[in-house]
């Protein structure tokens, strides 16, 4: 099984800005098929739920059932109940249109959610399905501390792999902890597959300092094209999940990924010392996963607007009245950062674990 896996979050959009491109979605498939890969992973909240009706359509229909590996995920924290399990479980299902999933996984596992899970008897119930044959390997995605995450394999050794945020940028960083949850997966000799490699874009774009370290190694790699590559060279990766949302970057992550070659050492150390260099951006470490989103009273485009902050900081190629302008667009269908109740729902639910509610304060000096 080659290591590059297409990951349904970001998918092409219509002119209306919401709508999946199926077309598109079908065209990047066929490519992604043709070259030889197969995983696809996709989730209930993806694209308010279409994203799994988009997998339907452009795969599950077009394809036999064995020409694709297919990873999806219970969504505990889009469920009121533990009742509610059984036919969530069933909607996936019917809009993947699919009778078994390859890779079921416990959704953005983390303190709190931990313990949803076992007040929802969630474990058992994947237990379960395995044993029925509609599920064949069952594990979870994680974002929290390495200490949670060895309660969660000690406790529950019948999880077959962990799904864990790694990238250069995140391997030493004191939030995300992504070399020391590695280690934990690793003592339990648990694979791993590797979300947001890219950091939701982030590392596609850094500064000319970190480009001309990565060019005198590597000089055929992309900017995208050395994270997915830095992540895939770690011991015990066997898949690395990229959200790609146009043909361009799905041509480009197959070339380099076709015949992947292992980072050297001397390339790993590289990454560390690019880190650094990315690091004194002063960026926002936003992923755009939007999870923050989902519960704001406010309706704020949190990611947006940290989106248009960071290019504004990193690039220069908005000026800042065009960053305002930008800025302008984006808040007139949602709230403006100004409106902030802070009630702190997005950062109970942000993955990067940034402090979001200062952030939105900065974002009012710098844009409004």
């Amino acid at each position: 099984m080659k290591k590059l896996g297409f990951g349904l979050m970001r998918l092409p959009l219509l002119e209306d800005g919401k709508t999946i491109d199926i077309e598109r979605v079908k065209a990047m498939a066929d490519a992604f098929i043709k070259a030889g890969f197969t995983y696809f992973d996709t989730a209930a909240p993806y694209h308010g739920g279409e994203s799994e009706v988009a997998f339907r359509e452009a795969v599950a229909k077009r394809y036999p059932r064995d020409a694709y590996i297919l990873a999806d995920k219970l969504s505990l924290f889009k469920i009121e109940k533990a009742e509610d399990v059984p036919s969530f479980f069933d909607s996936q299902l019917e809009r993947l249109g699919v009778d078994h999933i390859d890779y079921y996984l416990l959704h953005a596992m983390s303190a709190s959610s931990y313990e949803r899970a076992l007040d929802f008897g969630a474990f058992d119930f994947v237990a379960k399905k395995k044993a029925e044959g509609v599920l064949r390997h069952v594990g979870f995605s994680f974002h929290d501390s390495p200490e949670v995450l060895d309660r969660i394999l000690t406790e529950h050794p019948e999880m077959e792999f962990v799904q864990l945020q790694i990238n250069y940028l995140d391997w030493l960083d004191s939030g995300v902890q992504a070399r020391a949850c590695h280690e934990v997966a690793r003592r339990h000799e648990k694979p791993v597959i590797v979300m947001e490699p890219v950091k939701g874009g982030a590392l596609a774009n850094i500064s000319a300092d970190a480009v001309s370290l990565f060019r005198s190694l590597r000089p055929e790699l992309s900017t995208a094209g050395w994270a997915i590559s830095y992540a895939a060279s770690l011991d015990g990766v066997f898949m690395v999940l990229s959200g790609m949302s146009t043909e361009e970057q799905m041509a480009e992550n197959i070339g380099y990924m076709k015949d992947f070659i292992p980072f050297s050492s001397d390339e790993l150390a590289a990454s560390e010392k690019a880190a650094d260099i990315v690091r004194n951006d002063n960026a926002i470490a936003c992923t755009s996963c939007r999870y923050c989103t989902d519960d704001c009273p406010q309706k704020i485009a949190i990611p947006d607007i940290f989106t248009t902050y960071n290019n504004f900081r990193r690039f220069g190629s908005l000026n800042p009245d065009g960053a305002r302008g930008r800025y302008a667009r984006i808040v007139e269908n949602g709230g403006r950062a100004s409106d902030c109740i802070e009630c702190g729902l997005c950062e109970a639910n942000c993955p990067q674990h940034l402090e979001i509610r200062a952030l939105l304060k900065e974002m009012v000096s710098v844009l409004e």
